[in-house]
């Protein structure tokens, strides 16, 4: 006869059943004591520690660095406060010279214009002379005067005055307009 065979995995089961029974009941006694002293927390909360008293050394040093730095940040704070006052008063010169700028502008150009209306006005004046009679005053002139009043006429008024001229006369104030933009950019 032979003898019947034994299950094995009924065993090892059983026996992982209870070790998995043995540890559910201690995770559940370490949950329940947590549970526990979570409640004691609740109502009654423990004392703070206390802190024991720095060194000396060390107090004196953090009040030593406390007295600098208040006195850095004073100091700090009243350049600052110059900085702002300086920059306003910057602020204002500059507007200052913004409008004196603009005054002096509106000025050169109204000077630039009657100086510009008065030449207009001589230059008409010459041209309406006799060529004869404005020769003789052109003569008496500087070439380069002269040149100045002749290139703003018209060619015939100029030429008439040229002819009236004296020779040399009349070479240097024509050598003075034909050179006055000879060293004027082409390009």
């Amino acid at each position: 006869m032979t003898a019947p065979r034994r299950r094995r995995g009924g065993t090892l089961a059983a026996l992982a059943l209870l070790l998995a029974a043995s540890g559910a009941l201690r995770s559940g006694d370490i949950v329940g004591a947590a549970l526990a002293r979570a409640g004691e927390d609740a109502v009654a909360p423990p004392e703070p520690l206390a802190c024991p008293a720095p060194p000396e050394a060390l107090a004196a040093a953090l009040s030593a660095r406390e007295a600098r730095l208040s006195t850095r940040e004073s100091a700090l704070a009243e350049r600052m406060a110059a900085l702002a006052l300086a920059e306003t008063a910057v602020a204002s010169r500059l507007a200052e010279l913004a409008a004196a700028e603009a005054a002096l502008s509106a000025t050169l150009a109204r000077a630039d214009g009657a100086a510009a209306a008065d030449l207009d006005r001589l230059t008409a004046v010459y041209s309406a002379m006799k060529s004869k009679e404005a020769a003789a005053l052109f003569a008496a002139m500087a070439p380069d005067f002269a040149a100045g009043f002749l290139g703003r006429m018209q060619p015939e008024a100029a030429a008439g005055i040229l002819a009236g001229m004296e020779p040399q006369a009349a070479y240097a104030v024509s050598a003075i307009l034909a050179g006055r933009n000879a060293l004027a950019p082409t390009e």
